[in-house]
This record gives C-alpha cells, structure tokens and sequence, in this order.
C-alpha cells in the first residue's frame, strides 16, 4: 500500500498475477470439485484459494480470486465456461439493437458473492497482507461481449466501433459506470486496492485509444472512491503507454515488452508503477528468475513507488517452486 502511494518501504513489495491457480495443486484439488464458474460463486471457495496462494507464496498482497467477466452477467448477456474453451458468451453484441438490449447495472446485489469473498478473505489473511479487488477494463470487457469469447484479430468488437461509434460508446458508457459500481462494492466490503485489467487494449491503434476507449477508462477511474489505490494494466501497451497514463491510475502496469525504467520515465516518476518480469521466465529455473529479477531491480533504480510483478499473469504449468524463488529473491534484493 506505501508502494502503490509512492512512500518509502524496506523492500520492494511483490503480488503476480493469477499467483491463485491452476500450477498450483492445491488449486487443482479444489479445481476438481467445482466447475469455474462454481468456484467463483462460492465465497468460502473463492476466499480459500485465494488466502492459500498468498500465504503459501509469502506475498505482499493478495488478489480475489473471480473473473472480469462476471459483471457482463447483470448485464443481461449468458456466460459459460465451456471446457478447454474458456469463456464463451452465448449472446454476443453485434449491432446497435443488441447493444440496446444490455442492461443498464444499477445495482450489484447479484454479484454479491464476489463481496462475500472479499470479507471471508479480509479475515483469513494475515494483517499485514493487504487484498486486492479488480475488474476488467471497458475495452476488454467489450472485446469478449461482441466476440463472444477470445479472438485474435477482435474483427466483430472493431467492425462494430468504426461501423456505429454512437453505438459503441453507448456501450462502453454502460459497461464503464458498472465497472465503477463494482469497484466500490468491493471497496465496501474490504479490498484496499483495486485493479483494471485491460488485457487485450493493445490491438489497437493510439489513435483509436484516444477516440473509443479513453474517455470510458478515465470514466472509471474519476468515479471510483478517493483514497484507495486503482491500479491499470494492460498488456500489449508500449505504443500507448502515455494514454494509459493520461487514462488514470494510481499505478501504471508494464507488461514485459518495455524496459521498467524507460516506461516509467515515460509515464512520469510521479506515478507509481508495477512490473514487469516476463511470465516465462519462471520456466527457466532460480537462478535465471534471481539474474531477470535484479535486473527489473536495478532499472527501478530504488525509487518509491515500484511494486514488482510479472508482466501478465502465471501460466499454468510454472514451477511453484520457481515462484517462490522469486518472491524470496524480490524481498532479497530489494532491501534498502
């Protein structure tokens, strides 16, 4: 939490991304029992992988476990986990009628169950572990509901935005004031933090960040409460790293495609940033992971305001034990 206001620390703080899933066993047991969708609906589910990862890796902060997708469901569209598919949403937006048809959120009673894990979390964990909400970003939760799942090249959510852009910021309109409703639930019930992943943002263009996204991202981020830390990631983002800053967010985060120390020269020093070791990198061992590690380290320069990170989030076959060897090599080589 000092890291993220940019307040000194004794060491540099360290959380990963997805640091609760599916290379850990643990995870897989519990896994094993619930559908995913299941998992997340399930608080005291939820709340367990989520205290188990952040304790068995010995991190800094803790993040809910859910899925940015659960907000579109409020929304009015049918979202399955189909399996070794992921996420298909079978009412896909594709037309100003259908973006009509979305629901405006005006309350978040049905995604309860997320606040619910959120306050079983905040006691389990240790004090001093502070907890992490999150959502998808407008851009990222658009591209899923007009693809209706993944996509490579976003051919539907692009045809749509050049096609209709009233349409298109109607939708994104809808879709950025549930975000901050959400975000605020979360805060309620006990997240000292929040984070927008904005996932796939980096196929577009700059230009077209500035027209069809920006306003809606800043929309976010001005109506979310004052005094918790927000946090913006994106992948994919060297070309657009100024418009993600002048988008909003307390910390800025870099994917492992830009050297930390040019990013954040180019975001200003009077933001906060998080990043950015490249997932993949933990399949190479300790000692690679420890070399990769001192190097972001260095390029960081002890300047307050780093929390460190992976560049996207775990992949499924890492290493626990590498994992672990990172975080012990962070709070090593950080001590100041």
């Amino acid at each position: 939490m000092r890291a993220c206001r940019r307040e000194g620390v004794p060491y540099t703080p360290v959380w990963l991304m997805r640091q609760a899933g599916r290379y850990m066993k643990e995870y897989r047991d519990v896994r094993a029992r619930y559908g995913f969708l299941e998992m997340c609906k399930q608080p005291e589910v939820a709340a367990e992988v989520t205290t188990y990862a952040a304790h068995r890796l010995n991190v800094d902060a803790a993040i809910i476990f859910a899925d940015i997708l659960l907000i579109i469901e409020p929304m009015g569209l049918d979202l399955e986990f189909a399996q070794g598919e992921g996420p298909v949403i079978h009412n896909p937006v594709r037309s100003p009628a259908d973006v009509d048809r979305l629901r405006e959120v005006e309350s978040i009673d049905a995604l309860d169950y997320v606040m619910q894990a959120i306050r079983i979390t905040r006691r389990e964990l240790k004090p001093n572990v502070p907890l992490i909400g999150f959502c998808g970003a407008p851009f990222t939760l658009a591209s899923y509901v007009c693809e209706g799942g993944g996509s490579k090249n976003y051919i539907n959510t692009k045809r749509l935005m050049y096609n209709d852009p009233g349409a298109w910021h109607e939708m994104m309109s809808r879709i950025s004031r549930a975000l901050a409703l959400y975000l605020n639930a979360q805060i309620d019930a006990g997240a000292q933090a929040v984070q927008l992943f904005d996932s796939w943002v980096g196929c577009l263009s700059p230009d077209d960040y500035r027209e069809f996204v920006l306003p809606h991202t800043r929309s976010v981020f001005e109506n979310v409460k004052p005094g918790t830390p927000v946090l913006h990631f994106g992948t994919g983002t060297a070309p657009l790293l100024e418009l993600i800053r002048e988008a909003g967010g307390d910390v800025i985060g870099f994917d492992w495609r830009v050297r930390l120390d040019e990013a954040w020269a180019r975001v200003g020093h009077d933001t906060a940033v998080m990043g950015n070791l490249d997932p993949v990198a933990l399949f190479a061992g300790a000692e690679h992971v420890r070399r990769e590690a001192k190097k972001i380290l260095d390029r960081a320069g002890g300047r307050d305001g780093h929390v460190f990170n992976l560049g996207h989030g775990i992949l499924p076959e890492t290493p626990v034990e590498t994992v672990v060897a990172l975080v012990e090599a962070v709070h090593e080589l950080s001590q100041r």
